[in-house]
């Protein structure tokens, strides 16, 4: 009974490895994509936007959801803009139910005096949520072409001008532009999600679209052209990833979703780690709510490549690597004591021990893209040693968390979308402390994470009395990213 308890958990164990190895496998093909890239944009057709016949109407739609600490910023910014007026609307789509409602209508009608086409639209409730909001404006808009930002994007006023040209190709259904960081720097949690938010812009987006592969609009920072939208169904609030899922459904109906990598549009990044575990909880579960959703329908085109099937099932399929790795680990404590108490299944680890090449693989593909942001040099790359280090050690410490929001989002469990709050934060003398917008309650979850900080401080632990160290520093990173997000979470009451 032990034995053969044993080896379904080693046929567990290896299966995950695998899993996480066809991943990295698809990662490796992105970075060879990416190397390989040469720039096109210069010879794709584009509208003349010196020449008042050619410049398109432009709707910008801003979806808020109570903004008070960013909003003043947002639209003293979005007012920036360089377009022509006369072909430039603004919706501010309103689903507050705070006080900033009033701070905004205050903020609109100044904005409306100077002469700038700006509504404010409010709805009675959040059906639909972020989907909902850009689905009620988009019946009403005046623009061939939708752009929309977030609370906490900050465009250059030349943003449209470096955009909406592409659409003069009939087939562009949507422009997308890299993500930039406002606040890269204020803390370790800010580092490491530019850090990984880089490694999506540069090495994925870069390296699916460079070979036509299905890319994902990123639900703020681009632009898209109206027919597209309502062509390939509108706006569906039926999962947490609004953006994913019609990017898919556009790209089924045969539209591009053009990505411009040399156009970055500035963010904030989240400064507490319950705005983080929000974020990261509502895309890993729209992520596998999109898979449920989509990924029949991507293997049964007949219109898709192979290769551009595997990639899209390997991105619909990211968020659940999450569960894999956390099985891997889970599973990692028994494998010892399995290992030394079966000697004869010793060439079962030789084996699985291959599958560190995924850990290598991600090294690689992370550094190419590392370099390409931040440089070359040996500080550099001491950098992202160190980076590349508390990145993992973090994911690993999100997995428990991550793999509850997947499993949901393959068990079809709905959920209310929980928007990410924002701080208005610029420099490190910034504080977010005092933000109403932050939940003090703890997750349930957070016990849990800290019995699985003890339980890989007993991994660690385990490698002496069997001397075996083949996952020590596997269980390492694993101790120390529970162990921060757990601190994390208690220190900062969020």
């Amino acid at each position: 009974m032990e034995y053969n308890l044993s080896i379904f958990a080693i046929l567990i164990y290896t299966g995950c490895l695998l899993l996480i190895f066809l991943y990295s496998l698809s990662q490796l093909n992105l970075l060879i994509n990416y190397l390989g890239y040469k720039k096109e944009n210069q010879s794709a057709p584009k509208f003349n936007l010196f020449d008042s016949k050619e410049i398109p109407y432009v709707t910008i739609q801003l979806p808020i959801y109570n903004e008070k600490y960013v909003l003043e910023r947002l639209l003293n910014n979005i007012a920036q803009i360089e377009y022509p007026r006369n072909k430039l609307e603004i919706q501010v789509l309103d689903d507050s139910t705070d006080d900033s409602i009033s701070q905004t209508e205050k903020i609109i009608a100044n904005l409306q005096e100077s002469g700038l086409d700006i509504i404010h639209i409010c709805r009675t409730n959040r059906q639909g949520f972020k989907a909902g909001a850009l689905k009620e404006g988009l019946e009403i808009a005046k623009g061939n072409l939708i752009a929309i930002f977030d609370a906490d994007f900050l465009p250059d006023p030349d943003w449209l001008k470096k955009t909406v040209p592409y659409f003069k190709d009939k087939q562009i259904g949507a422009v997308q532009t890299k993500w930039g960081h406002l606040n890269r720097d204020y803390s370790i949690l800010t580092q490491i999600q530019a850090f990984a938010l880089d490694a999506h812009f540069t090495l994925e987006q870069v390296g699916r679209s460079s070979k036509g592969h299905f890319i994902n609009f990123n639900g703020t920072a681009g632009i898209w052209n109206k027919k597209c939208i309502f062509d390939a169904g509108n706006w569906e609030g039926d999962t947490l990833t609004e953006d994913l899922d019609l990017s898919y459904r556009a790209q089924l109906k045969n539209w591009k979703i053009k990505y411009l990598e040399d156009v970055e549009t500035p963010a904030e990044l989240p400064v507490v780690i319950s705005a983080t575990r929000s974020q990261q909880f509502r895309w890993n579960k729209g992520g596998a709510e999109n898979f449920k959703k989509t990924a029949t329908r991507v293997l049964s085109a007949s219109h898709i490549s192979v290769k551009t099937k595997f990639h899209a099932l390997m991105h619909l399929l990211s968020s659940s690597v999450f569960l894999f790795v956390f099985t891997v680990a889970l599973l990692s404590v028994p494998m010892l004591y399995i290992k030394a108490a079966f000697p004869e299944l010793g060439w079962v680890f030789q084996l699985t021990s291959f599958f560190i090449i995924s850990t290598i693989i991600l090294f690689f593909c992370y550094y190419a893209t590392y370099r390409t942001n931040q440089g070359k040099g040996l500080d550099n790359f001491i950098d992202y040693l160190r980076l590349f280090f508390a990145y993992f050690s973090v994911a690993l410490g999100l997995s428990l968390h991550n793999s509850v929001a997947v499993i949901e989002g393959h068990l079809g469990k709905r959920s209310e979308f929980v928007r990410t709050p924002k701080f208005n934060i610029k420099s490190i003398s910034d504080s977010w402390k005092g933000n109403q917008y932050i939940s003090n309650k703890l997750s349930p979850k957070l016990m849990f994470e800290f019995g699985l900080m003890l339980y890989f401080l007993f991994g660690m632990y385990s490698a002496i009395p069997l001397n075996d160290y083949g996952l020590f520093s596997f269980h390492l990173m694993l101790f120390i990213g529970y162990g921060y997000v757990f601190f994390a979470t208690i220190f900062a009451k969020a």
